[in-house]
């Protein structure tokens, strides 16, 4: 990772925009999804780095910061939305004794107290569940919600109401009027374990019951105790909630008419009086020496809990005090989480296997013999990438260094036995599941399997990309359909999509499915024999060409066909040889721009004719590259592509089904042709691709970035530094509706 001291504003604004992206994309998977694919550790470095970044250039911070968001933005939940009265607040993270203790100093000084003034602080264990407000009014509980974004949550007061823990009623007199106690909602680890097992024996009952062959690796459990409370409370049946055994406990509070203390502490026991589990160990400590000491008792202990923890959080105990110290963007002064380190165990790594995702990343599992782990038995461990099996010299037999945090998969930390002397684990350079090459491109280290449609791996999520409504928009050709047709072995390719009408019969045997749905299906897939051709090639889901580089792609090349011959000889150009620049780039050779600058270079084919070839394909090289918004990457994925025999196949199979027209843009007069718009901020009524589409078809140029070239600027809700930099260069603004205006006049 690069030494911020070293970066330019450049490359620093551009490494923040990707954590900006990166963070969000996990932030989601945890909180809206309960599906992690990072750990806790890998996340919470993506954190600070974000952090260190902003504090070393404070003036790039991005309106979408993740310093400024909290958990994530509920969208598709079947439940209603509950806005906060009070926002649900995130905490920021310390790893080291050393951060605990500038943490204890830092209030000191915020608060200018001297060394000798007393200062206390609450200590409790972090526990690992999903946050939730429950609000009482005048001691009735009328409203839970979820955390969500912080600002709006999910409305789950059905559901909390078949939890133990959490009382329908305050215990005691002299209510206030209003209190939301918030507290976490779990699973302990016993029943966590139990409820799996459960839904494996329901599947195997289910599978049994319909005469079908019972297969576990099928069966959809919980990944983790959090997963596994988050998905039982964020359920719009509350009776499937009933039948999960929920806990609770209380670790603070949100709105309230009346607080009952002016001390954390002795809040946080009226609550417990009122009927709320709290932590057992929530423990009053004096001094930063005090609160490492229950950190680390709370840490020996840690196995032997029945809940998952994560670490200790510490409040500063006075009110009057967490008053005075206030919040940063999304996390209060006055607390923070001691974080614990990730569990390890030692084990034999057995085996490394290569799976193949949807998008053709070959991924390389380890096979562990079984171990425990943080009461886990762990038996598989991910390698993450080549790179990552050279840097830990793995080979099947290794003893290694497993651990487990955030209770996602383990991966490596340590090899024991680098050094014995055992071949090397190679790599493939051939996909295991279709035969196709496998290869990185330049500056990467994923290496992907160049099959595409013909890949196993791939096909039906390829497939369920070609008819999707970017590319070729078949109606009644869903995900489910594809899957089950798939299945029957009906599509293997795209082309045989165009061929379903042959086995109109056969679909109609099948359940659900009638004469009109039928009817409809086939004529929606016959009105696209004479697809719009760039849609055609975005639907094919060639690696980097998206929907506006297929249209940039066609608006030069007019027919496919014509595009195929410039990148098949394309890829024939010095250094490429026709293998494709990743596949040379590993080998040391250059890349485009050396081919270009330096044409002289040593040839294997010195020949008159070989020099021809040379030329021409250094020309159609050059071709492509020129076009805007086409650079290597793209060539090099259309080069990879038809070098690979499996792809051309499937090209010319599906030619010979359709027959798209000559692609022609049309282009009307109107007020912005040859200028250049730049559309930034969330569009509401089209997506980013629409509004560049109506941008080319009205004469403009849709640029990505804002600079002196540009001469209008698009902003929805969210705009951020785009628009900031229209304004500083006096670029004119306007928003989504007057840019309607503009296409409706263009008429």
């Amino acid at each position: 990772m690069t030494d911020i001291s070293a970066l330019s504003e450049a490359d620093a604004a551009n490494e923040l925009m990707r954590l900006a992206k990166q963070i969000a994309h996990h932030n989601k998977l945890y909180h809206a999804d309960d599906a992690p694919e990072i750990t806790d550790q890998e996340y919470d470095a993506l954190v600070k780095r974000n952090e260190a970044l902003e504090a070393a250039f404070p003036h790039l911070v991005r309106e979408d910061s993740p310093s400024r968001q909290v958990g994530h933005e509920v969208a598709t939940s079947p439940l209603s939305k509950v806005s906060h009265e009070v926002r649900m607040m995130s905490l920021d993270n310390g790893f080291s004794d050393h951060e605990i203790r500038e943490f204890v100093a830092r209030v000191r000084r915020f608060l200018n107290l001297s060394d000798s003034e007393p200062m206390s602080f609450t200590a409790e264990d972090k526990i690992d569940g999903l946050s939730c407000s429950l609000r009482y009014e005048r001691g009735e509980l009328v409203m839970a919600a979820t955390r969500g974004d912080g600002q709006v949550g999910e409305n789950v007061t059905a559901n909390v109401q078949h939890i133990a823990d959490i009382p329908q009623h305050l215990q005691g007199e002299n209510l206030p009027d209003v209190f939301e106690v918030r507290g976490e909602v779990y699973m302990e680890k016993q029943a966590f374990t139990a409820l799996n097992e459960q839904l494996m024996e329901e599947a195997r009952a289910a599978a049994e019951a319909k005469g079908e062959t019972f297969d576990p690796t099928k069966v959809r459990q919980f990944a983790n105790p959090r997963n596994a409370a988050a998905g039982s409370l964020r359920q719009k049946d509350a009776s499937v909630t009933a039948k999960r055994p929920l806990r609770f406990w209380a670790h603070g509070w949100g709105a309230a008419s009346e607080v009952p203390g002016d001390k954390q502490l002795v809040v946080m026991r009226q609550i417990e009086a009122w009927g709320f589990p709290v932590s057992p160990d929530l423990k009053l400590c004096e001094n930063a020496e005090e609160m490492l000491q229950h950190y680390r008792s709370i840490g020996e202990r840690r196995p032997d809990l029945p809940y998952e923890i994560d670490g200790v959080v510490y409040k500063v105990d006075r009110l009057d005090w967490q008053g005075r110290l206030g919040f940063v963007a999304k996390a209060p002064r006055w607390a923070l989480a001691h974080k614990f380190p990730a569990e390890q165990a030692q084990t034999t790594l057995e085996a490394i296997d290569i799976q193949v995702g949807r998008t053709g990343k070959l991924t390389p599992v380890g096979r562990l013999a079984p171990v425990l782990v943080g009461g886990v038995t762990v038996t598989n461990v991910t390698l993450h990438n080549r790179d990552e099996i050279a840097r830990l010299g793995v080979r099947p037999g290794d003893r290694i260094v497993v651990q487990r945090a955030g209770d996602v998969i383990p991966q490596v930390v340590d090899n024991l036995t680098r050094d014995e002397d055992r071949p090397a684990f190679i790599f493939p350079d051939h996909c295991p599941e279709c035969g196709s090459e496998a290869v990185a491109e330049e500056g990467e280290v994923d290496v992907r399997c160049t099959g595409g449609l013909i890949c196993p791996a791939q096909r039906t999520e390829r497939l369920k990309h070609f008819v999707s409504r970017a590319a070729l928009d078949i109606e009644g050709l869903g995900e489910k359909t594809i899957d089950q047709f798939f299945a029957l072995g009906w599509l293997e390719s795209p082309a045989d999509i165009f061929r379903l009408h042959q086995r109109r019969e056969e679909i109609l045997a099948l359940d659900g499915w009638k004469e009109k749905s039928v009817e409809n299906l086939l004529a929606s897939i016959e009105a696209k024999r004479s697809p719009d051709a760039a849609r055609l090639l975005f639907g094919l889901g060639i690696r980097h060409v998206g929907a506006v580089t297929a249209r940039d792609l066609m608006k030069n090349f007019h027919r496919l066909e014509t595009l195929r011959e410039t990148a098949e000889l394309a890829g024939q150009a010095p250094p490429l040889q026709g293998r494709g620049r990743s596949r040379v780039a590993a080998e040391g050779v250059g890349d485009v721009d050396q081919a270009l600058t330096q044409p002289d270079s040593p040839h294997p084919n010195p020949s008159p004719e070989g020099e021809g070839l040379e030329s021409s394909a250094t020309e159609a090289l050059v071709t492509l590259t020129s076009i805007d918004g086409i650079g290597g990457a793209v060539v090099e994925a259309l080069g990879d592509f038809f070098h690979e025999p499996h792809n051309v196949a499937v090209w010319e199979d599906i030619l010979s089904e359709v027959t798209p027209p000559e692609y022609i843009v049309e282009t009307k007069q109107s007020s912005v042709s040859g200028k250049t718009v730049v559309f930034t901020g969330k569009l509401e009524t089209m997506s980013r691709d629409e509004a560049k589409a109506q941008a080319e078809a009205l004469g403009a140029k849709a640029a990505g970035s804002v600079s002196a070239k540009t001469d209008l600027v698009v902003a929805g809700p969210g705009a951020g530094s785009k628009l900031k930099k229209a304004a500083e260069l006096g670029i004119d603004v306007i928003d989504e509706a007057a840019w309607a205006e503009i296409v409706k006049a263009a008429g």
